[in-house]
């Protein structure tokens, strides 16, 4: 019997009439009474289509990547300004879990005004003090078009210490392409500036660097300065190909050449996309590799969580971010993962953010085992989905690319700029607007929240120097809302007291808390307190309680019926009384009559929630 009851096939669902998607989609229109299906369709900033149910994705193979079982390595960034301190920083990632560092220099772009100042031997040599090189990998990640001498003096490092250079695992990170995109600049000519770099990895390849990788084509820029998945992927596959074509003329067989390049991707919150990005980059460079006559072998991806995504206010919530961005990444195949401190956006991380960086992927790898199942994510239908149409997205934009001349004629021309430019603005709207949500930040903030150490170093800030060409800027999308935040803090230290908006709460409980709530989350997202109560018995009092208050700013809060009988006036008498007045929900028919009660502005889910906060410091916060 027991034997019989193992092979009996079970199905729990056996009881139940059989359904199809049509089924569904006809439950669901009732449900949303009779609007159409489509209503759920949401899209990414490329256009893709993403719908509320996918059937599986029969007969969809795994994406070869990381090789299965295999774990990925735990790279922790090392960029403390004095190496001495640097070192103390790389031993205790060491010996705490990480098997891989980022060598993050001064002037590097990601270090972001931090980095080692490495720029000596001895520097170097304190720096990488008691790291076995041999026994970790080790990522490069300097000033614009410093590679060269940087990697003379890791060279020159491993001379000293008699190490075999083909044991080692460096990415040398020789990055011209990524050099371009963020300063404007190209110091030479393409042919001129690829053939140097070719130049360089030709000498690293002859010093016996047998498993080194010598360039890197990093989307990190594209992914910062506020473009699309399909974007950066376009951006690093054309990188790629430039770096294929100068390591080909360098001397290099293609089979050599391409073993010898990073892809490296920024990791962020939005989990499907980011597994999907991480898959289609691999599907990308076989499609290329196969152009080149080639059997595709699997591309060697890093991952960084993403810098556009951390927040300087609430930032223990960036904890939540990196790990969605570390479980994508790994998901998606990542070879490597390193994740920025959930301080980052405030100083340079302490001891504790960077343990809980490291620790956030060992949890996930040795806890969660996300690494032993190879591409869990084959055969989901959304993923599959998401994968394919980035895939084919992203190849077109790799055409217009490579119509232009190539990705660096296509920065020096302003195609690719143009193309993220476009999306940043839109990307800045939604944000501005609460559609895509900053937790802590646009949403749920806390004007009381607790401060967080970071060490105390200053930034540096980048040499400025006169642009050729349209350089991609680097942007965090909290900053527009931080600044209002910081506006407030100033007003705090200045006077004793925060901007203040009081809550003209009409009618009875019931009709008010709703907008009352909407309208403190709405206010205190740019530093407004708000001044709340439980409502007032007649229209003096609620005078009486705004002219207490100190603020010199009120919002009506009620519901659509009660306003109808009682915006107006309300409105006219706070006005009477000095208030700026908003009003919480949208105007509609009323707009005319309660702008001319002295409503100067509505709240309301889309609105621009930015420019109504903007407007109200400029009244508010004036001495």
């Amino acid at each position: 019997m027991a034997d019989t009851a193992l092979h009996h096939d079970l199905s729990l669902a056996a009881e139940f009439p059989a359904t199809d998607r049509a089924d569904w989609v006809r439950l669901v229109e009732k449900a949303l009474k009779d609007r159409p299906f489509e209503k759920l369709i949401s899209r990414t900033y490329d256009g893709i289509a993403v719908e509320p149910l996918y059937a599986r994705a029969k007969g969809s193979a795994p994406v070869a990547g990381r090789a299965p079982g295999l774990p990925w390595t735990v790279t922790q960034r090392v960029d403390h300004p004095d190496p001495s301190a640097a070192n103390v920083q790389a031993r205790q990632d060491l010996e705490n879990g990480a098997d891989g560092l980022v060598l993050m220099l001064a002037g590097a772009p990601a270090a972001h005004g931090f980095g080692v100042k490495t720029d000596t031997a001895e520097a170097l040599a304190r720096t990488l003090d008691g790291v076995m090189l041999d026994l970790i990998s080790l990522r490069i990640e300097t000033a614009p078009f410093a590679g060269r001498p940087i990697a003379d003096l890791v060279t020159a490092l491993v001379t000293a210490r008699k190490l075999d250079a083909a044991a080692l695992t460096i990415d040398f990170g020789l990055d011209p392409v990524g050099d371009m995109a963020r300063t404007g600049r190209a110091l030479l000519p393409w042919p001129e500036l690829s053939k140097r770099a070719g130049e360089t990895a030709k000498t690293l390849a002859g010093k016996g660097y047998a498993k080194a990788r010598f360039l890197r084509a990093d989307g990190r820029a594209v992914h910062e300065a506020g473009g699309s998945e399909a974007q950066e992927l376009a951006f690093v596959i054309a990188t790629g190909i430039a770096y294929l074509r100068l390591l080909e003329a360098a001397g290099f067989t293609l089979d050599d050449a391409r073993k010898r390049i990073t892809f490296l991707l920024a990791a962020d919150a939005d989990e499907f996309l980011t597994v999907a990005k991480f898959r289609a980059v691999r599907k990308l460079w076989a499609r290329v590799e196969e152009a080149c006559g080639l059997t595709p072998h699997p591309a060697y991806v890093a991952a960084e969580t993403a810098w556009r995504m951390m927040s300087a206010r609430d930032p223990y919530v960036n904890m939540l971010r990196t790990t969605i961005a570390v479980t994508a990444a790994g998901v998606g195949g990542a070879d490597s993962i390193t994740v920025l401190p959930f301080t980052a956006a405030l100083g340079l991380p302490d001891r504790f953010a960077r343990r809980v960086a490291r620790n956030q992927q060992l949890i996930l790898l040795e806890e969660s085992n996300l690494y032993r199942v190879a591409d869990p994510a084959a055969g989901s239908g959304g993923i599959e989905a998401r994968t394919a149409e980035l895939t084919k997205t992203a190849w077109a934009l790799v055409q217009d690319i490579e119509r232009s001349g190539g990705v660096a004629a296509a920065l020096e021309q302003g195609l690719i700029q143009k193309t993220v430019a476009a999306t940043r603005a839109a990307r800045q709207a939604a944000v501005a607007k609460r559609r895509d949500a900053l937790t802590g930040v646009s949403d749920y903030p806390s004007l009381s929240e607790r401060s967080v150490k970071v060490l105390n170093i200053a930034r540096v800030a980048p040499a400025q120097q006169a642009a050729q060409f349209e350089p991609l800027p680097s942007l965090r999308l909290a900053e527009p809302f931080e600044r209002l935040r910081d506006a407030s803090d100033a007003t705090l230290t200045r006077t004793g007291t925060r901007p203040k908006v009081f809550l003209a709460n009409l009618g009875r409980p019931s009709d008010f808390t709703a907008r009352a709530t909407f309208a403190k989350n709405f206010y205190e997202a740019g530093g407004i307190e708000t001044i709340g109560n439980d409502g007032f018995k007649n229209r003096d009092d609620m005078l009486a309680a705004f002219k207490a208050s100190g603020a010199r700013l009120a919002c009506l809060c009620s519901s659509d019926k009660v306003y109808a009988a009682d915006a107006a006036d309300a409105a006219q008498a706070l006005s009477t009384a000095g208030a700026v007045v908003h009003l919480a929900g949208r105007p509609g028919e009323h707009e005319a009559a309660w702008n001319a009660a002295g409503v100067k502005a509505y709240i309301y889910v889309g609105c621009d929630v930015l420019a109504t906060l903007t407007a109200a410091h400029d009244k508010v916060s004036k001495p």
